[in-house]
């Protein structure tokens, strides 16, 4: 068994996983995006991004046995609930991330991979595996799928990326679930001053204003030139890296 999901295992199958395979769980969000693509972006396209690595993983002559656990759907939104978002605070995603860890540990496993495919959830998602490592005889991992690429020459605009609900998002939501998104995609009316959390006043600086999701609309940027070519070429690109980060684990912690 080189790929399987935890789902269908049985208990015995997960023990005899846990010896040698990396338990990898997604983690997505339901949250608005504004007014042309589904809450579930976030979920949908992590997923999408990971079972094309695990797709390109089973062609190679030796890859890493793999364990997909099904995505966590929820994530850490609060900044979009002035329009619509199922969001999970701070702690509570922090004690669902670590008794998912433990419960994973205690059933067999020691190499665990979170892939993430929402911003809210990266910096918590990344403490949560720090804090876990401390106090557990475990190796785990973390990313955010559209920090992953292949390493080639740059696909894609690294200006709007990834922004949200904009170019990008929208872009791969074409290439992966082209039914949901609602059509035509409107161009983004330019909103002047442009939001201080995509645009700092200084590099290195995190700033956050009260206010600014809902003035800007819910996007970042203007999502009416996506299409589906570059969104494929940008799925498969973070696929490859993906892919390419699990081998490497795999390599580092056997």
């Amino acid at each position: 068994m080189s790929q399987s999901k935890l789902s269908e295992l049985t208990w015995r199958e997960v023990r005899r996983s846990g010896e040698d395979g990396i338990a990898l769980l997604p983690i997505g969000s339901q949250e608005q995006h504004a007014a042309h693509l589904p809450m579930g972006t976030d979920t949908l396209l992590v997923e999408e991004v990971v079972e094309r690595a695990l797709d390109l993983l089973a062609r190679e002559a030796h890859h890493p046995e793999v364990v997909l656990l099904p995505v966590l759907p929820f994530g850490h939104s609060p900044h979009h609930l002035f329009a619509a978002a199922v969001s999970l605070s701070a702690a509570t995603l922090s004690a669902v991330l670590d008794d998912i860890l433990d419960s994973l540990v205690t059933s067999g496993h020691r190499r665990i991979l979170i892939v993430n495919g929402h911003g809210g959830n990266d910096e918590i998602m990344r403490l949560a595996v720090k804090r876990f490592a401390l106090r557990s005889e475990a190796t785990v991992a973390a990313c955010s799928y559209w920090t992953l690429t292949s390493a080639g020459h740059e696909v894609g605009r690294p200006d709007v990326t990834p922004g949200h609900a904009g170019w990008f998002e929208t872009s791969l939501m074409l290439a992966a679930h082209p039914d949901l998104v609602r059509t035509p995609v409107h161009a983004r009316t330019p909103v002047e001053p442009p939001p201080l959390f995509d645009n700092p006043p200084y590099p290195g600086l995190t700033v956050e204003r009260h206010g600014e999701w809902a003035r800007v609309g819910g996007s970042t940027d203007d999502p009416s030139t996506a299409d589906a070519a570059s969104g494929g070429q940008l799925l498969d690109d973070r696929a490859q890296g993906l892919a390419r980060a699990i081998a490497a684990f795999d390599a580092a912690t056997q």
